[in-house]
């Protein structure tokens, strides 16, 4: 089973309102994007171009949408409301009854594929000892 088979499967074993939140949100991120790949990863729903770009998911009580590289991202309309402390990711989680920002939302997938299209994410530190400058011949 490929991805998109895998995120379909996943979409109808959610027989609530999370199921169909999901496959609304599937239907615009690829409506924002139609490039991006499908994948699953993690056992979750990945949607991905020169790298990560969004994960969604499901829990008990909301569907997450978290955006790899968020923290990168100018989230101008305000979306991002969970893992606003997190170095690298920021998410939104969408609740029973929740509203989403359509036109929003597929700006910030837009964003998101354009900063991974600009090029590598930035270094993290790693913790190694910054090498000695080279001594200098006295004279």
């Amino acid at each position: 089973m490929n991805g998109s088979e895998r995120i379909t499967d996943y979409i109808d074993k959610l027989a609530d309102w999370r199921g169909k939140t999901l496959a609304r949100l599937r239907k615009l991120i690829n409506e924002a994007a139609p490039g991006l790949v499908e994948e699953w990863k993690w056992n979750t729903p990945v949607w991905s171009h020169n790298g990560n770009v969004v994960a969604v998911g499901a829990f008990q009580d909301h569907v997450k949408v978290n955006f790899f590289r968020g923290a990168q991202l100018r989230d101008t309309q305000g979306l991002f409301n969970a893992g606003l402390d997190a170095k690298a990711t920021r998410a939104i989680d969408i609740h029973e009854g929740d509203v989403i920002d359509e036109a929003a939302l597929k700006d910030l997938i837009r964003a998101a594929i354009a900063l991974n299209d600009a090029g590598p994410r930035p270094k993290t530190p790693t913790g190694q000892k910054k090498p000695k400058a080279p001594k200098t011949p006295k004279q």
